[in-house]
């Protein structure tokens, strides 16, 4: 009788160890499948200002989370492409070439020439891409005489998608080293291309750069090119960085498009004073001189209103 009763008891106390092991197991593996699905759902990229039309996205692997957003309206800015320093007491928002640092502890946008290359740059370009030089019938250089800057030749889809290449692993700098926006200069290139570059290439070409510059986490702006109504906005552009929309009457074209998401530059003292009668209540707008340069040299100036 002691002998069955033994094995009754070990018997159940095996029972009940298989039984909790098999809860853990099942505890384990929906744990598992749940995990699993978590890691499955892909991160969702929001770009900003929602009101100008943009949704929630899914990013692609690798993509940031952090929401893309324009630079906050109606801050106090100041424009450094020409050299980087300490910005003035109360600035919020910076924009500086590339190769610079962002400001410490302000919203700071990146300055890319994406449409024309730098001189000191040429022969670089000369060397790895002379085929994405824009040229003329006779096989020459076509070039901004007023900045002795080549154009760069985005003609073609396959052309485009060449540049892009170059423009965006520059893109991908501004946003490892910290830059919130990109700002691409040149748009407007196809006004000076003697006819072989159109309004619509320019158009296609910066769409890429609008979807990579977002798939890296950063906002991208329109520079001038008030002609191009709600053209760059449906091409992916987040706001606009304009010069001298007061001395042209043309601040209104712009926010028409990009509401408050508008940062002026001016170079008189009159289109200055102007341009802050008018919008300065609203917009972002700075007095700088015309060669950007930094305290110190001589001919810095700076005003905002």
């Amino acid at each position: 009788m002691l002998a069955a009763l033994l094995a009754f008891i070990v018997a159940v106390a095996v029972f009940s160890a298989v039984a909790l092991a098999a809860t853990h197991a099942d505890a384990f593996i929906v744990s598992a499948r749940i995990a699993g699905s978590a890691r499955a759902v892909e991160p969702v990229r929001v770009v900003e200002p929602a009101q100008d039309g943009w949704a929630a996205e899914p990013a692609g692997p690798g993509a940031p989370t952090r929401a893309v957003a324009a630079p906050p309206p109606n801050a106090k800015f100041d424009y450094q492409i020409g050299g980087a320093y300490q910005p003035p007491a109360g600035v919020q928002v910076v924009s500086r070439d590339r190769k610079a640092a962002p400001a410490g502890g302000v919203y700071t946008i990146c300055y890319v020439n994406a449409f024309q290359v730098q001189p000191d740059e040429l022969p670089w370009w000369q060397s790895h891409h002379e085929e994405l030089l824009l040229k003329d019938a006779n096989g020459r250089y076509v070039i901004d005489q007023d900045w002795g800057e080549n154009l760069l030749d985005i003609s073609t889809a396959a052309k485009r998608a060449a540049v892009a290449a170059v423009v965006n692993g520059w893109i991908d700098g501004c946003a490892a080293n910290g830059f919130r926006a990109v700002e691409p200069d040149n748009l407007d290139s196809y006004d000076r291309s003697q006819g072989l570059l159109t309004r619509a290439d320019a158009m296609a070409f910066v769409n890429l750069l609008a979807t990579h510059a977002h798939a890296a986490g950063l906002a991208i702006g329109q520079k001038n090119t008030a002609e191009l109504g709600t053209s760059g906005r449906d091409a992916g552009l987040d706001f606009a960085v304009v010069e001298e929309c007061g001395q042209y009457s043309e601040c209104g074209d712009y926010t028409a498009v990009y509401g408050n998401n508008v940062i002026d530059i001016e170079y008189t003292k009159q289109a200055f004073t102007k341009a802050c009668r008018s919008h300065g209540a609203t917009l972002s707008i700075v007095r700088r001189d015309r060669d950007v340069t930094v305290p110190g040299s001589g001919s810095y100036v700076y005003d905002a209103c």
